[in-house]
């Protein structure tokens, strides 16, 4: 029988992976954990998208593209520069990322208090994403400080913490649902 889409290559048996570029590097590469923690955020995007619909999931379809376009730009070192067209994160996403923030925050009340992460299953998968994602950003300021990267790419990461904490409270029943964090309420 001959198999035709192997899944495996064997390629990185020895602990190295492929840049875009075709450079190897070790998997434990700081670039290399930077898009991989993006493709963790993405991952959880899709467990929060199994509880959304409507706008919320528009919104979040288009943030699991746009994270592998991510995973791309950051894949591609800027320098040297390589010799095709590499996919780069563009403001024009950041600015979408702000939009989309302000058109859910139209819907719900200012915040009177830091809030947990609970509420509805949606919104549980949104604080996680948010989460990994700010984790995806400081690897991603590391990497700049060290290497050029994108700054459209670094600004990207930053907003879409800030549109998975709005959007987790939109999922919440635009904040009803939120669970609010009580200062000093269990100390006895």
């Amino acid at each position: 029988m001959v198999v035709l889409n192997r899944i495996y290559t064997k390629t990185g048996d020895a602990g190295e992976t492929g840049l875009v570029t075709g450079v190897r590097v070790p998997k434990d590469d700081l670039r290399i954990a930077c898009y991989g923690t993006v493709d963790e955020t993405n991952a959880a995007v899709g467990l929060a998208r199994l509880g959304t619909t409507g706008l919320l999931d528009q919104m979040l379809a288009r943030i699991q593209n746009d994270l592998f376009d991510l995973g791309a730009d950051l894949a591609t070192p800027e320098e040297p520069a390589p010799a095709f067209a590499a996919l780069r994160v563009v403001e024009a996403q950041v600015e979408r990322l702000e939009a989309e923030i302000d058109q859910m925050n139209d819907y719900m009340a200012p915040l009177s208090s830091f809030v947990l992460p609970g509420g509805t299953p949606a919104a549980a998968h949104l604080h996680l994403a948010r989460t990994v994602c700010r984790r995806a950003e400081r690897l991603a300021v590391e990497l700049a400080r060290r290497e050029k990267v994108g700054a459209a790419a670094v600004r990207y990461l930053n907003r879409l913490s800030d549109h998975f904490f709005v959007a987790a409270r939109y999922a919440n029943d635009k904040g009803a649902k939120d669970v609010l964090w009580v200062p000093g309420a269990n100390r006895g």
